[in-house]
């Protein structure tokens, strides 16, 4: 496929978490909307180390967050990261420190991915984690959804800026 990764097309960004059900999914819907906001071309998706949600649908809160901003999750499902990701994606994004050594580790050799933290690409903030919500209450989805659209922001004038 013709992307950044292999030849300064189309870019593509794949979001990763653990299960593919609330942190990734936000963000790859932030990202959407940040994309079209600025009028970047990106192919976008989501994915998660592990299997345990494949084929499920966002969780419940992450759905109810991101509907409050403005755009419907509902159809997304979760699936797992593949090795042919690595070729696929211009972009892969952890949400978290596990999520990106799971990712180094996994990644083939000859990958064309660039990875990141998705909160390396938010001035002052290099290097953190995306909180997870998971195991909190609903206002914990709040937080997730400032600071994915943060760093969807910062991740879309990065690809722009490389254009």
């Amino acid at each position: 496929m013709d992307n950044d990764a292999s030849g300064g097309g189309r870019p593509a960004v794949l979001f990763v978490c653990l299960g593919n059900i609330c942190r990734s999914p936000l963000a790859e819907a932030a990202f959407r909307a940040e994309a079209e906001r600025v009028g970047l071309d990106a192919e976008v998706d989501s994915a998660g180390c592990g299997d345990w949600h494949a084929g499920e649908p966002p969780d419940r809160r992450a759905q109810a967050v991101a509907r409050r901003n403005g755009i419907d999750i509902t159809h997304y499902r979760a699936r797992m990261v593949k090795r042919q990701d690595f070729f696929r994606f211009s972009h892969i994004v952890a949400l978290d420190f596990d999520n990106l050594s799971h990712l180094q580790r996994m990644r083939p050799e000859d990958g064309t991915a660039e990875l990141s933290l998705l909160l390396d690409h938010v001035e002052g903030r290099a290097g953190e984690a995306i909180a997870d919500p998971y195991y909190g209450g609903a206002d914990g989805f709040d937080v997730t959804w400032a600071e994915v659209t943060a760093g969807a922001r910062g991740l879309a004038r990065h690809i722009a800026g490389a254009r």
